[in-house]
């Protein structure tokens, strides 16, 4: 009887599709996040800091919508893109990635290490105002 449980527990996992296990995350170096900006002209760029961080540097062409609003805002980010998501060093953006993972967003990348390590590797940043 327990074989048979498990059994069936076990083809339920297989077969049930789950938007989170079909989801394509991973965490990125700020290499190959430089490389995917390179490569990707459909790249959206998520920066979850707050807007006192975006002045101060941030990544040409990124979406600031801070953490603390995501939730709300969660319509302007694109589901047909892939999408960048960054912030300081990499904790808040983290969050991010697997919230989208779990709303169905099919490719969502964290950049490790956040600007803070991009901007270490003297890869081009913005500052100032938007």
């Amino acid at each position: 009887m327990r074989s048979r449980i498990l059994s069936c527990f076990f083809l339920l996992l297989v077969f049930l599709p789950s938007y989170a296990e079909s989801a394509v995350t991973r965490n990125l170096t700020p290499a190959e996040s430089f490389n995917l900006v390179g490569q990707r002209s459909d790249l959206f760029l998520l920066d979850v800091r707050t807007l006192g961080e975006y002045q101060q540097a941030r990544l040409e062409g990124a979406r600031l919508i801070p953490i603390d609003q995501f939730a709300k805002r969660l319509s302007e980010v694109p589901k047909d893109r892939p999408i960048l998501v960054y912030c300081a060093v990499g904790s808040r953006s983290a969050q991010v990635v697997s919230y989208l993972a779990r709303q169905g967003y099919p490719e969502v990348y964290n950049m490790y290490g956040g600007i803070y390590a991009w901007s270490q590797k003297g890869y081009p940043v913005l500052r100032g105002g938007p």
